[in-house]
């Protein structure tokens, strides 16, 4: 159990003048959050998928930071640890489409070729995506009674952000890269969903971890939450939700991320072991970031609600540090 409170009706994140709706903090097992923002400048939206295969991992991200639209698609073959990607930023996210609702709506992002879809309804999201040597085509069906974990975190009145973790969603379909075309199977991939609307801080870090496998997800946070009565942390058995409310402590060499990390705490005792690492930068002045996500296994096991200990070993996916100013 958790001593964060569970919503379990639709509510407004913000209230009319914009300030974080107190009725809104707490956590949900679906999206219930309209995220119904005002103001210009401090406002961040997107829409993140992960998806992993046994040849590849895809991450696709289309992004409005208000000020300017930062969208990806990256590809790794695993096997030759090949990297495939286009990122692009465009001025004052022109042409970008972000509903306020995740799982409902279209989500849309252009720029210099690269080109994302994302199509959501009550079955579940389609994606499809270009970018230069990359043509994706996916299908994520929405299990009955799957459940995912959404998250307000309150740094203040005016500095908040909602967040969706849908983790271990089936996917399939199609990756095309250099034009070879591989298959994508719901019986041996899955997709993770990181949607987000907020106002944030100028600066901020944070460490973000997940992880599937047959029936078995995990979904842990950190840094960023740390102090405001919430976290993002969840254990997934079955497509059911365990809530794990505790701050967790995170450690990992910074001189080399990929040597294994340690994420524990109360009901969480987590190691991680990176096969590749990804790193991210962008530095433009006063707007900069830098993200090293490395891919891998999980090892270890967390609690469920009954204090049955699941195992984690053998669970593929990513542990991340990112650090922005924006």
């Amino acid at each position: 159990m958790t001593h964060e409170k569970e919503i379990v009706e639709p509510v407004d994140l913000c209230m009319p003048d914009g300030r974080l709706n107190p009725a809104a903090i707490g956590w949900t097992r679906r999206p219930l959050h309209r995220a119904n923002l005002r103001g210009w400048g401090r406002a961040k939206r997107w829409e993140y998928w992960g998806i992993v295969t046994p040849t590849h991992i895809v991450g696709l991200v289309a992004s409005s930071l208000d000020y300017a639209g930062v969208h990806g698609v990256y590809v790794l073959d695993r096997a030759t640890k090949v990297e495939t990607g286009k990122d692009v930023v465009v001025p004052f996210a022109r042409g970008v489409v972000m509903p306020p609702v995740s799982g409902a709506g279209t989500v849309c992002a252009r720029g210099d070729g690269l080109s994302i879809d994302i199509g959501q309804t009550a079955e579940g999201s389609t994606i499809r995506a270009t970018a230069p040597g990359i043509e994706i085509d996916l299908v994520v069906p929405l299990p009955p009674g799957h459940e995912s974990l959404g998250v307000v975190v309150p740094w203040s009145t005016r500095r908040f952000q909602y967040t969706v973790k849908d983790v271990g969603r089936p996917v399939r379909g199609s990756l095309r890269v250099n034009g070879t075309t591989h298959t994508v199977a719901e019986d041996d991939s899955f997709a993770v969903l990181d949607h987000g609307r907020g106002k944030w801080p100028y600066a901020i870090t944070w460490n973000w971890a997940a992880g599937s496998g047959p029936d078995v997800s995990i979904q842990l946070g950190g840094k960023w939450t740390d102090g405001t009565g919430s976290t993002e942390n969840a254990l997934f058995t079955g497509g059911r939700l365990h809530k794990l409310g505790a701050e967790l402590r995170w450690s990992y060499d910074r001189r080399d991320w990929l040597r294994p990390w340690r994420i524990s705490g109360d009901r969480v005792e987590v190691e991680f072991h990176p096969f590749h690492e990804k790193v991210s930068r962008t530095n433009l002045g006063v707007v900069a970031s830098e993200t090293h996500q490395c891919f891998g296994h999980f090892s270890g096991w967390a609690q469920a609600d009954d204090g049955e200990r699941v195992a984690l070993d053998g669970l593929v996916g990513w542990a991340e540090e990112a650090q922005n100013r924006w």
